[in-house]
């Protein structure tokens, strides 16, 4: 069975690889800042570096802290496996689906395009929901309960991230992001946790 020290590692290299190259790309176009430099985003970072890196560490460690077997090595591997492509496929359709309105946070200064084709026909925030795909990957092969205990740290931020980009949109598209909220999810299958 192969490492998970090497699936995070090689996992690591595709998807932030695939997030530099949007950036640089985008950053040559333009000339100006694609990232802003707010509260959300910047903790939000911070978070999944923590996250990455302890997932690693873990990993490495032969009697690693926080290990709860619940699947056997052999299973949650699998899975954590299909969830790592899962990641990588939501994460690279959502980096080329977003075109040039690509930014990391919110830049107020800046006006971009609502996009609402593509994966953003089923999802608002495809990346967002990539990285919550990946933090439940890395926490289903190694098993852990501290990286459960990041992942929700993670989703929360991830959430006040979003809220704070909606704030944005809203007042950047007015109707036309009312509209297109009113039809597509925050995040996959948010018609599963409203009440009826």
């Amino acid at each position: 069975m192969i490492e998970a020290w090497l699936v995070i590692l090689i996992h690591q290299i595709v998807f932030q690889g695939m997030f530099v190259i949007k950036n640089v790309a985008l950053k040559k176009k333009f000339g100006k800042p694609i990232r802003g430099n707010n509260k959300e985003a910047n903790l939000s970072i911070a978070l999944f570096v923590v996250f990455i890196a302890v997932s690693l560490l873990i990993s490495m460690w032969k009697q690693p802290i926080g290990e709860v077997l619940i699947l056997s090595k052999s299973l949650s591997m699998i899975l954590g496996l299909v969830l790592l492509f899962l990641n990588l496929v939501i994460s690279a359709a959502s980096l080329v689906g977003l075109k040039d309105s690509w930014r990391v946070g919110v830049l107020e200064e800046q006006k971009t395009e609502l996009i609402s084709s593509g994966i953003y026909r089923f999802t608002r925030n495809p990346y967002f929901l990539s990285y919550l795909v990946m933090f439940m990957a890395y926490t289903v092969i190694l098993q852990n309960i501290m990286l459960l205990v990041l992942a929700i740290l993670a989703f929360l931020l991830i959430h006040k991230m979003i809220l704070r980009e909606e704030e944005y949109l809203y007042s950047v598209h007015g109707a036309d992001y009312i509209q297109y909220k009113q039809k597509v999810p925050r995040y996959c299958c948010d018609d599963l946790f409203k009440s009826s």
